[in-house]
């Protein structure tokens, strides 16, 4: 279903603040390889003007108005060697030289240049993230088209995570697996993957952004995966985590632990909902389950308030997705980032809404780097089963994640087809 550009763009300019303002939204150049060579690397037009054109071309801009109420859209000429080399064929809009004079026509008033900056025009700092602050805010609750694309990306996601549970044997290397995976997300329709797949077998399931390689996984070692197909622009984000044979007892509790704090607050996904109030209230479901495991010891609250949760959950609960893997996510306007301490891996300070899709990816980890460190060891020495987790410190770490689409009858869960048993 293509989007309905007219309406997106007449929502987005009564909702910014532009008073007498122009807004100018570039779609960027390609970036050169470094060796000497005609090619670049892949490239994708800037979010802000693929959001407003539905477009990925190359040196496009398109602007606003508001003395005119007027959306115009400035585009290059296709030269005869695109068309040799590539097939480019030319896309519909004014004539970018024409950019330049109607620019000139306007001298004298404010410029909000959004997207990928045009050089010919001054950047005022200060007006650019104003602006941009709120486009985000605009663009976070998404239209019927923008949730008809997620709902198709996360089912070309579902496809290729349905390949995973019959290859998880000793001996499969993390690269076979994002091979199997990914073919499975392309034959289901997908464009390109939304970021770079993360394979993570035994210890190194508890690197966050793990690229695959070619280490075989063993019998008994955690397999973290997350990946994402694209359709177009939009992504699905998604993360299951799997056993190669029959989990241990603590494997078995501590992937429970996780997956029931991820249902709880999915199920905390409502409009109106502060997202801190549920990436705290995770990380003391988190906190609880590892007391119970006698990891931890403690009030979970006081634990988490003194961020000793942060040994083994690193991370945010999750942010938006859409338009890109961290669509619109941030400040709501007029909030500064949350000063308290244990809030610092925190990526989004808003309230739900409608609309809004977004990911609950709550994990638990044994990440050598952060339990071995000997400050992290002093501060928390009291309230750590250090014996325990030593004994556990090469083990990996679970995330389970699914895409939350924030509706007034409760959350949906865009990625549900995707099975969370071990």
């Amino acid at each position: 279903m293509p989007p309905d550009l007219e309406s997106r763009r007449h929502r987005l300019a009564n909702a910014l603040p532009l008073g007498d303002a122009i807004l100018v939204v570039g779609s960027g150049q390609p970036v050169p390889l470094p060796e000497n060579s005609d090619q670049t690397y892949p490239f994708f037009s800037h979010a802000e003007y693929a959001y407003l054109t539905d477009d990925d071309g190359i040196d496009g801009v398109i602007t606003y108005d508001p003395r005119d109420d007027e959306w115009l859209s400035f585009v290059p000429a296709v030269t005869e060697g695109e068309r040799v080399w590539e097939g480019t064929t030319q896309r519909s809009g004014l004539p970018l030289a024409e950019f330049s004079p109607w620019l000139a026509a306007r001298s004298g008033r404010p410029i909000a240049n959004l997207g990928a900056l045009r050089p010919e025009i001054p950047a005022d700092v200060t007006l650019i993230s104003h602006i941009r602050n709120g486009f985000r805010h605009a663009s976070r609750s998404k239209d019927a088209e923008e949730i008809t694309v997620l709902r198709a990306a996360a089912a070309a996601t579902a496809a290729g995570y349905a390949a995973i549970p019959a290859l998880l044997r000793p001996g499969i290397t993390e690269r076979a697996l994002q091979i199997e995976l990914e073919t499975g997300f392309f034959r289901a329709g997908a464009t390109r993957t939304g970021y770079n797949t993360i394979v993570g077998t035994g210890p190194n399931s508890a690197i966050l952004h793990f690229s695959p390689t070619a280490r075989a996984a063993q019998t008994g070692e955690f397999v973290l995966i997350d990946a994402g197909a694209a359709i177009g622009r939009y992504t699905a984000d998604v993360t299951r985590t799997y056993v190669v044979g029959t989990p241990s007892p603590f494997q078995r509790d501590l992937y429970q632990v996780v997956l029931a704090a991820e249902e709880r607050a999915i199920a905390r996904c409502v409009p109106g909902a502060e997202w801190t109030d549920i990436h705290l209230a995770c990380a003391v479901d988190l906190v609880a389950g590892l007391v119970a495991m006698n990891v931890m010891r403690g009030h979970p609250e006081s634990l988490v308030e003194a961020e000793a949760h942060t040994l083994f959950f690193p991370h945010g609960l999750g942010h938006m997705v859409g338009l890109g893997v961290r669509d619109a996510s941030g400040l709501l306007p007029g909030r500064i980032k949350n000063p308290r301490p244990c809030l610092r891996t925190l990526r989004m300070d808003l309230p739900l809404a409608p609309g809004y899709v977004v990911t609950i990816e709550p994990g638990l980890y044994f990440i050598p780097p952060l339990l071995q460190d000997p400050a992290r060891r002093e501060k928390h020495r009291d309230v750590v089963n250090w014996s325990l987790v030593d004994q556990h410190l090469h083990l990996g770490g679970v995330r389970i994640e699914d895409n939350i689409h924030v509706t007034a009858d409760g959350p949906e869960n865009l990625t549900a087809a995707i099975p969370k048993t071990l």
